[in-house]
């Protein structure tokens, strides 16, 4: 897969013209996502391989022995090295000349930024994380296949949970059936910890899960992604165990709703902080308000919160054609339990196409 595009995209959103672009990673968990995504590389880990970009649109990398025919794969020039030795030689060969450097300060630990100003005693370094993550933001064809693809395998888990589901089990079983259908299901891990809450535990918008054990009448809440080729989907649906309260209808119903504002406000050039204060605002005028406590999505890619943009009130990123964001509304009421609907969406030219299509009905199980 030709890569240049995306390279040379980087270089258009710079301010200053730059010799090369470095992208380094370290040891696991400290890998950039941005080394994958110049490469196209979706399998290997590649700690401390390195990424050299060029304005031209050319890729060099610099791997181990350990990654290298893995690497064969990426549309780039190969540097092979056996050793920290052989790695230094490879580089004062190939890369002497270079004298403006653009980074990703956003992921460079502090000793590789270290190592390259000795490499490099002379060079100016410019932090080019800001045009890495516009970037990144708009996604190509390709990009969007593939997030389809771990949105559809999220949807099979989600719509198998409600069969699984049994009284006295506890959050963490569920957690662990749902990370092993996704698995099964293509994924090659989680996106993130899956959240599996019941009750009261619900209301906790970033609760993983633990030992409580499913009661009837109880809110159930699943919160999860599959990670497919690198890029994550993320979806959440609430069910009730039980026979509903009318409070737990009125709740989903509010959310439901919710969403839906979010969806028809989304649109290209609007800005991201309209969508957020649209939902904020309907929620806020019924008998829930100020029961909505977070932002009303995220970008979504080879991160969970991906090009460093938010549907959130601080947030005035122009809304493009070919972004990707979660829409997740949601209602919460401590001690009580809490409602959330999360969807993954592609932004169109006169709209949304819905990437995560299990059902939105509420749910009595």
């Amino acid at each position: 897969m030709k890569l240049e595009k995306r390279v040379k995209k980087i270089f258009d959103k710079l301010e200053k013209k730059l010799d090369a672009i470095i992208i380094k990673n370290s040891a696991e968990p400290y890998i950039d996502n941005n080394f994958f995504y110049v490469t196209g590389l979706d399998k290997g880990i590649f700690e401390g391989s390195m990424a050299i970009l060029h304005p031209d649109g050319d890729i060099e990398l610099l791997v181990s022995e350990l990654e290298a025919e893995t690497a064969k794969k990426a549309d780039a020039t190969l540097h092979i090295y056996e050793n920290k030795e052989d790695f230094d030689k490879l580089f004062k060969k190939h890369f002497p000349f270079l004298k403006k450097i653009g980074i990703n300060s956003d992921g460079l630990s502090h000793k590789d930024f270290c190592k390259l100003t000795d490499r490099f005693p002379k060079a100016k370094f410019v932090d080019v994380s800001d045009a890495l993550s516009k970037t990144r933001l708009v996604k190509d064809e390709s990009e969007i296949e593939i997030v389809k693809k771990s949105c559809a395998i999220a949807d099979k888990v989600m719509n198998a949970i409600p069969s699984i589901l049994h009284e006295g089990m506890y959050e963490y079983e569920i957690a662990a059936e749902i990370n092993y259908l996704m698995q099964k299901n293509g994924a090659e891990y989680p996106a993130f910890e899956t959240i599996s809450s019941f009750g009261k535990n619900t209301a906790e918008p970033h609760y993983t899960h633990g030992d409580t054990k499913l009661n009837k009448e109880d809110f159930v809440l699943f919160d999860f992604g599959a990670r497919f080729r690198r890029y994550n989907s993320d979806i959440t649906r609430t069910f009730v165990f039980g026979k509903a309260a009318e409070k737990q209808k009125e709740m989903h119903e509010v959310v439901l709703a919710a969403q839906e504002v979010g969806f028809e406000t989304i649109k290209p050039g609007i800005k991201a902080n309209e969508v957020h204060n649209a939902v904020n605002s309907f929620i806020d005028s019924g008998k829930f308000k100020g029961c909505f406590i977070h932002s009303t999505g995220h970008s979504l890619g080879l991160n969970i919160h991906d090009g460093g943009a938010g549907l959130s009130s601080d947030c005035d990123v122009e809304l493009k054609e070919n972004m990707i964001f979660t829409v997740e509304p949601g209602v919460y009421i401590p001690g009580f339990g809490g409602v959330r609907i999360e969807d993954d969406i592609l932004i169109k030219k006169d709209g949304i196409e819905l990437l995560t299509k299990s059902s939105r009905d509420f749910v009595e199980i």
